[in-house]
């Protein structure tokens, strides 16, 4: 395809107007949204409104007046359609760490008798490091490392819950999430999907699956910022029968303004928060959802599908390059992972053309596709950039291969 053709497709893009919803420095081909979002234009005067009107002016009685008690569940409640939830079930919280802690610990009590973790060893490993630091937990707990490809193998009689990524962060495959919850649950166990790769980049139907727990966070594809709040997803089932999560903190209290010394938890999801929201993190998401809230998630899905399939089609060949992403679309999140054996400094000297992706160890290429900011033509001229970092050698400057602390 050459670039005139794809700036036709981008004149044609029915979601080519939330481009400008976004604050993106010029000169800049940002393929990195699957790790940190962009920025929403209307983002900063947001933060500005919390910070000098509703705190630097109503000081403490914005808790009330603008209503940032609620605003956990607020946020859930917006979140919910993203990842085909229920308004009730999902509450926005904490950190994606720290939400799996308590999720992970939840499922294990409702499994009792049953001692096994079982998760994916390519995972992101906080999922990997909390797996291990909750089963330290329980007496006679472990937690067990294999591949999705090998889960059925592991799947007996001791194993509680499940932990996977819907999207591989690595290489961007896309699991079967119905497929793998019902052959978990046949099993007796528990499934709880971690959607940090997912949300915000294709449909995701958490309720239709019958998952029984998730987890995601919100400065990704979502664009809510460094630092943003993450959600927690429980299923109304799960809720109904009261389950107990570790971090009992006064804002999942029943009465939290009772100041009791003894812990009764809320009814429902509000019994899975612990303590104070980080108010300016949620009013940067709150900012993002309302750009959310007009975007088609199928038409979402099938332009980052056409993104992925131009680049592939445009890199694919390259000397040193080989395609680690699947080439199926139902096994494909939105991003392109490339192998190469000096990826670092590639990734380097392309960031310093204005191609900024990042770089996994040892050797992967992560090139995120964001279908509201990003347009055929970026996509056009990336991977012209790309071959030209390839064909001249430039990668090979010292400069390139010093390592940063972030990669």
């Amino acid at each position: 395809m050459t670039r005139e053709e794809c700036a036709a497709l981008d004149a044609v893009d029915p979601l080519a107007a939330f481009r400008k919803e976004f604050a993106l420095p010029e000169g800049v081909v940002y393929l990195d949204g699957n790790s940190l979002g962009a920025l929403p234009a209307r983002t900063p005067e947001r933060v500005r409104q919390v910070v000098e009107e509703e705190w630097g002016r109503e000081l403490i009685r914005s808790w009330n007046e603008a209503g940032w008690f609620e605003q956990p569940y607020r946020l859930g409640r917006r979140i919910a359609p993203l990842i085909g939830a229920g308004p009730e079930e999902v509450v926005v919280c904490d950190t994606t760490s720290v939400n799996l802690f308590k999720v992970l610990t939840a499922a294990l009590r409702l499994r009792p008798g049953r001692h096994t973790v079982l998760g994916d060893g390519a995972a992101f490993p906080t999922d990997l490091y909390i797996a291990e630091g909750v089963t330290g937990l329980f007496e006679g707990a472990r937690s067990v490392l294999t591949t999705p490809g090998e889960l059925d193998r592991h799947l007996d009689a001791d194993v509680a819950v499940v932990v996977l990524s819907h999207v591989d962060y690595r290489t961007g495959e896309l699991l079967d999430m119905p497929g793998i919850t019902a052959r978990v649950q046949a099993a007796g166990a528990l499934m709880i999907w971690d959607v940090c790769h997912s949300v915000g980049a294709l449909p995701i139907e958490l309720d239709a699956s019958n998952a029984d727990f998730a987890v995601g966070c919100t400065y990704k594809y979502l664009n809510a910022g460094p630092g943003a709040p993450a959600f927690l997803y429980v299923a109304r089932r799960h809720l109904a029968a009261g389950p107990r999560q570790p971090l009992s903190g006064w804002f999942g209290h029943a009465r939290p303004f009772a100041f009791e010394p003894g812990y009764d938890p809320r009814e429902g999801i509000g019994r899975f928060l612990t303590s104070s929201p980080s108010l300016l993190g949620q009013a940067a998401l709150g900012t993002s959802l309302d750009i959310w809230e007009r975007a088609d998630l199928d038409a979402v899905r099938a332009k980052s599908l056409a993104l992925t399939d131009l680049f592939i089609a445009l890199v694919e060949g390259l000397e040193g390059i080989e395609v680690a992403t699947p080439r199926e679309h139902a096994r494909r999140g939105s991003q392109v992972a490339l192998r190469h054996a000096d990826g670092y400094p590639v990734v380097q000297a392309l960031i310093e053309r204005g191609v900024i992706g990042d770089f996994r160890a040892p050797d992967l290429m992560r090139f995120g596709f964001t279908p509201l900011y990003l347009s055929y033509v970026d996509v056009w001229d990336a991977a012209r950039q790309l071959a030209e970092v390839l064909e001249t050698g430039e990668w090979r400057a010292e400069r390139f291969g010093r390592r940063g602390e972030v990669t």
